[in-house]
């Protein structure tokens, strides 16, 4: 059966999940400029982010990466519960759809991680041995990289097992068997749990 959600929470969940979504991809955007930064000018990371703010251009990053990995596993959680409610039939669990949201944002926070550390290689490779960042005291670049790469590999066989495993998109509407707006309605048929198109 779908389920019914009363549209005051409707309307509410879906706020916080356009949130979120924007939070994620300005966190990203921000991460991915200090990851430049990074890159080319590494003697400029202890340098201010933005004047106005006593921050590191390096510990700007930092938090940047944390808040892109908890607004994009929320907003894409809570896209994924909207789908599931949609879904007729049996809908996946709640635990399958916190699971492939996380899963899904591992993928994409390693992957950058893992590209940005694999261009540092070729740019400066004497930075690998050292600190990943000045804020805690391990691990190395070397080894994030390498367990970035490990994170891209389990994520992506979780996102492929659950995508197959459960049914995330509504099923097609009910034809009508005859014409007119009273004939009678075929009963709906769940559709096959293979990886289907996702709404985005």
């Amino acid at each position: 059966m779908t389920a019914h959600v009363p549209g005051a929470v409707r309307r509410g969940r879906l706020a916080v999940e356009a949130a979120t979504a924007g939070l994620a991809f300005g966190a990203l955007l921000g991460w991915a400029s200090t990851a430049l930064v990074g890159s080319f000018r590494g003697e400029d990371l202890p340098v201010r982010y933005w004047q106005p703010i006593p921050i590191r251009t390096d510990t700007s990053g930092f938090i940047a990466f944390l808040v892109a990995a908890v607004c994009l596993a929320t907003s894409e959680y809570l896209r994924l519960r909207r789908r599931r409610e949609a879904v007729s039939g049996p809908p996946p669990e709640a635990a399958a759809t916190l699971v492939l949201a996380v899963a899904e944002t591992v993928a994409v926070l390693a992957t950058g991680l893992f590209i940005y550390l694999s261009f540092n290689a070729i740019t400066h490779p004497g930075s690998l041995p050292l600190h990943i960042t000045h804020l805690l005291p391990w691990p190395a670049e070397g080894t994030v990289r390498v367990e970035a790469l490990l994170l891209c590999v389990c994520s992506a066989a979780v996102w492929r097992y659950l995508r197959a495993r459960h049914t995330w998109v509504p099923g097609q509407a009910p034809a009508a068997a005859g014409h007119g707006s009273l004939a009678p309605r075929t009963s709906r048929v769940p559709p096959p749990r293979t990886i289907g198109d996702r709404e985005h």
